[in-house]
Formats: structure tokens, C-alpha cells, sequence
């Protein structure tokens, strides 16, 4: 399976190097596009479960890379629903 990182900027400025096991991510997210906190949750969450599913049709498991990958997203955005309009931004693919 072709794996891919993608590289975010969270709300605050920061950036993260983010990890899927599929291309599907590319389906999801544009380069250089902002995306709502709460848009980027469930397209990560939707991209991901679904870049683990497609690893457990091929090896008989889930990912758990990218299980793990969608838990840091999900724990570090929490640091910032109570901003007025959160935004994640999608900076670049690395193939």
C-alpha cells in the first residue's frame, strides 16, 4: 500500500506531520486549503478508519499507525474548540 504524511498547521500556528497507510487522504483534503476544526475531524476520521479498513481487507488487521494517528488528531483539537472559529490548515502531501 502506498503510504503518505501529510503536514497541517493547527489554529494556533503549530504544525504536525500527520501519517496515513493509503492515498485516501488525497480524496479528502487539498493542499493549501483551510478546513473548519470541526470539518477536519470527520474528514480525518473518514479517511483514516477508512486507510485502516483498506489494511485489515489486505493483512487480516486494522492499522493502528493510523488509528493512533487519528487519536493525536483528535486529542490535540480539543485544545482548541472553545476558539471563536478554529481553522487547520492542509499545507502539503509527502509522497
Amino acid at each position: 500500500m502506498p503510504e503518505i504524511q501529510f503536514q497541517i498547521q493547527w489554529p494556533d500556528g503549530s504544525q504536525e506531520l500527520c501519517y496515513s497507510p493509503s492515498l485516501i487522504v488525497k480524496e479528502y483534503f487539498s493542499v493549501e486549503k483551510d478546513y473548519d476544526l470541526q470539518d477536519f475531524l470527520t474528514r480525518s476520521r473518514t479517511a483514516l478508519t477508512i486507510a485502516s479498513d483498506r489494511v485489515q481487507l489486505k493483512y487480516g488487521f486494522p492499522c493502528s499507525r493510523a488509528l493512533g494517528q487519528l487519536e493525536r488528531i483528535e486529542t490535540k483539537a480539543l485544545k482548541y474548540t472553545e476558539l471563536p472559529q478554529p481553522v487547520v490548515r492542509l499545507i502539503k502531501f509527502i509522497e
